[in-house]
């Protein structure tokens, strides 16, 4: 058969070219439209973080590996900083578990308030982990990349949803989210963190989005909220977009509160 004879949409040159591009973006709008509408999923509690955290047990098994080693150092200083990272993993888990047994009380039909990440290792790993081991439904919104990612697990059987675009990963994240909470991360998180402020601080999201940063010794590195404000940059009012906390009660108490104020009743996306 020639390339001629081949109607357009079975035509694999065509759409993998640039001619193709428009199609390939309305595509990742498409295909996870309609798994999440197959799985009644009306909105989601995106957990966002390093792909790079690791599990306790690994940390500590490569901390005592490194130790036998006799390394000193560097090898040695990352080891320990991992296992101290390591307690984030073991928090997204727990606040992801707890918010899965939570959401499945609330409607045995529709999905609310499911647990969603970028579906790879470190934080997305905990977070969809700690949702299955609720036994709740869980997404993953993965990303290709050259290294890193990969599907963790633990995302629930055809919710791992691959992307190309990272704006069309953004926009299943933000479209869905009803509840932001962003863990310790690396340029990818501080990415889509400033992205979601950027679209609540100017309203371009007009539905109530509570965004937790947990990790206060970090995030208090990090960015300096405060010296954007000294300089005029944003508003004292725009640091107070963001609650923080160190504490997976807190968390947890932060986000039911005002899902139970401003989404109970407001199933389905909005932006």
């Amino acid at each position: 058969m020639t390339a001629a004879s081949i109607k357009a949409y079975h035509n694999i040159p065509f759409i993998d070219s640039k001619d193709g591009r428009a199609l390939r973006i309305l595509a990742e709008y498409l295909e996870p439209k309609s798994r999440f509408d197959h799985e009644h999923i009306d909105d989601t509690i995106v957990f966002m973080g390093s792909a790079r955290i690791l599990p306790r047990v690994q940390a500590e098994a490569a901390l005592r590996t490194t130790e036998a080693e006799g390394k000193a150092g560097n090898a040695l200083a990352a080891a320990q900083m991992a296992l101290e990272m390591s307690a984030y993993y073991e928090s997204a888990r727990s606040l992801a578990m707890r918010l899965t047994h939570w959401s499945k009380a609330l409607d045995s039909i529709e999905k609310r308030f499911v647990v969603c990440t970028g579906g790879g290792p470190g934080i997305m790993e905990a977070a969809n982990r700690g949702a299955s081991e609720a036994h709740g439904i869980n997404v993953g919104l993965n990303i290709s990349l050259p290294h890193e990612q990969f599907d963790n697990p633990y995302i629930t059987r055809g919710l791992s949803v691959p992307f190309h675009y990272f704006f069309m990963r953004k926009f299943w994240f933000y479209y869905l989210a009803k509840a932001v909470i962003v863990f310790p991360g690396g340029y990818g998180t501080l990415d889509e963190l400033f992205e979601l402020l950027t679209l609540v601080q100017t309203h371009k999201m007009t539905k109530p989005m509570p965004i937790v940063l947990f990790g206060n010794e970090y995030w208090r590195e990090v960015v300096n909220f405060d010296a954007l404000v000294k300089h005029g940059m944003i508003e004292a009012a725009d640091v107070a977009l963001v609650h923080r906390t160190d504490s997976v009660d807190d968390a947890y108490n932060f986000v039911v509160s005002h899902l139970k104020q401003d989404a109970i009743g407001r199933p389905g996306p909005t932006m």
